[in-house]
């Protein structure tokens, strides 16, 4: 199962639309303190919809006592930053691989960063561009690390309500 963490995450409705994306995927989330919100505010549960109570989650006190529980995550924890010189699409992501966002207004600590340099990554943007919005860019890596399992277990076919595709 594919892991997205999200350290210091300061906007509710983003937090809410990543839960969303996760219960939708299969994928768990951990949240690592301090959060910019409250868990029961009503944003982030409007952002996630009715799917939030289907959410596996877990909120740790800080990066610290995340990784103390998730030592496994070692040598798989990646992290998404403007700052890295791998793009996203070039990793090969692990079945159970750990990927890391950072809060909306300063992204993932230096400090963390230079003590996982080869597991940084990127997405590729526009220069003039400061970066993405968290939930985009959560979308756009897990699906990436998706993708590359061949999306297993997941639904491939869609089908209309009312009329029927054309054969």
């Amino acid at each position: 199962m594919l892991n997205i963490v999200l350290l210091e995450p300061e906007i509710p409705a983003n937090t809410g639309n990543i839960g969303r994306t996760c219960v939708a995927t299969g994928t768990r989330l951990h949240l690592i303190e301090p959060l910019g919100f409250k868990i029961n505010e009503k944003q982030l549960r409007r952002a996630g919809m009715d799917y939030w109570k289907d959410l596996d989650v877990t909120v740790y006190d800080n990066f610290d006592d995340f990784l103390e529980k998730n030592p496994e995550c070692q040598g798989k924890l990646y992290m998404a930053t403007t700052k890295a010189k791998h793009v996203y699409s070039n990793v090969k992501f692990e079945e159970d691989a750990y990927i890391m966002f950072g809060k909306e207004s300063a992204g993932i600590p230096e400090e963390i960063l230079v003590e996982y340099e080869e597991f940084c990554l990127r997405i590729p943007m526009l220069e003039h561009i400061r970066s993405l919005n968290l939930s985009n860019s959560v979308a756009v890596v897990l699906y990436e690390a998706l993708r590359q399992q061949a999306f297993r277990q997941m639904q491939m076919e869609g089908e209309l309500h009312r009329l029927h595709w054309k054969e």
